[in-house]
């Protein structure tokens, strides 16, 4: 399925594991040369600056393509050809990527233009095709079918992006496809599917034999927290009702089973972050702050207890309490989530030893030794060899 040879993903993620070293110090740039010289790679990006750049122009190549198409096609057929265009730019899209993929081009920027591109080609088609029976969830299928192909086969990390935001368009629009019932019990239905497909990729990021996958199913399983989260916030289910059912919320009233939504806002990010502490995972350390963060968002945008000054101090005070229990937790932890300096440091004996490591790995003698004119193994050169006397 993978297109991408496997020794250059196996060397690649070697280098990606030098430039780590590199960065914290364990080895220096000359050895990180060697090794990028001595393994075989793709032609990749790693600036995010340079890579948006090759992807603005692979995207006016791919355009510029489908230009020349649409051009040659509307001038001798109907209107009825742009339908099938929009399939022939989908086809343009998959067929340079499986030709940029030939060329070794992997993450580059060239190869996210027409991966995207075809993607995108392919949702548009299939809504210009559907526009008289349209359902929103039939492109949203062919856009979740087409972006894990693209993943599985491209190993290309925003194809599963793309994958996660289409299957949650399928089950938003397949429970509207029910009615009124469906748009009801829709936040407990993507509650209960995101629960159940985040322990699906955990268990499967435990299991993993191909290493390739890892980036892809973690972003899966990340996205599964944020999912689970927002199903079920006061803020989200109150507003979808008022936009989907037409609940109008007067004075004194709320929303059904709104004690249940107050609860999950209040104790999801509480229990994310425990569990984050617990287990060191740091990116649901980092979605834990950010839902707590839209907890109290949500509480204040229908709540106005306080003045903002006292909120905000009050606020300050909590978050102070929690980085001094965060603080007492992780202060003696040797691994994993530790509030201890990185691993990653300029040791000096850390360097030596890893420079030791890399020499011997990439068969670099050591220096000899030379013998030096003058004698230090005793005691008689100011007190200051091995021996006792001064």
């Amino acid at each position: 399925m993978i297109v991408h040879d496997k020794n250059l993903l196996h060397n690649a993620a070697l280098i990606d594991e030098a430039e780590n070293l590199e960065n914290g110090g364990f080895i220096s740039k000359e050895q990180k040369k060697i090794i990028k010289k001595s393994l075989p790679a793709f032609n990749s990006q790693s600036n995010i600056l340079v890579r948006i750049g090759f992807f603005l122009l692979g995207s006016f190549l791919h355009s510029s393509i489908c230009g020349v198409i649409a051009l040659v096609g509307f001038s001798g057929m109907s209107d009825s050809f742009l339908k099938v265009s929009m399939y022939l730019f989908a086809i343009i899209g998959f067929a340079g990527a499986e030709l940029l993929a030939s060329q070794k081009y992997h993450n580059h920027g060239l190869d996210d233009a027409f991966i995207l591109g075809g993607i995108l080609n392919l949702g548009i088609a299939v809504v210009f095709s559907t526009e008289h029976y349209y359902t929103g969830i039939i492109p949203a299928i062919f856009i979740a079918v087409a972006s894990i192909i693209a993943f599985l086969r491209y190993l290309h990390l925003l194809s599963m992006l793309v994958f996660c935001f289409a299957a949650s368009a399928v089950l938003f629009f397949g429970m509207f496809e029910i009615g009124d019932l469906g748009k009801t019990i829709l936040p407990f239905v993507a509650m209960l599917v995101s629960g159940g497909f985040y322990f699906f990729t955990k268990q499967r990021l435990k299991h993993l034999k191909e290493s390739y996958y890892y980036n892809g199913l973690l972003l899966a399983n990340s996205f599964c927290l944020i999912l689970f989260y927002l199903s079920c916030n006061y803020f989200v289910v109150r507003e979808l009702s008022l936009e989907l059912l037409g609940v109008d919320v007067l004075p004194g009233q709320d929303i059904p089973f709104s004690f249940f939504f107050y609860a999950f806002t209040f104790l999801v990010p509480a229990v994310y972050l425990v569990q984050a502490l617990r287990t060191k995972d740091r990116i649901m350390l980092w979605i834990s702050f950010a839902a707590i963060a839209f907890t109290i968002f949500t509480i204040r945008f229908y709540y106005s207890v306080l003045p903002i000054e006292a909120a905000l101090t009050i606020g300050g005070l909590i978050m102070s309490a929690i980085a001094y229990f965060s603080i007492q937790k992780l202060k003696n932890k040797e691994s994993g989530l530790t509030f201890k300096p990185d691993r990653i440091t300029h040791s000096t004996a850390i360097l030596n030893a890893q420079t030791l490591i890399v020499a011997s790995a990439l068969g670099v003698k050591p220096e000899v030794k030379t013998t030096s004119p003058m004698d230090f193994g005793g005691g008689g050169f100011s007190g200051g060899g091995s021996g006792g006397s001064f």
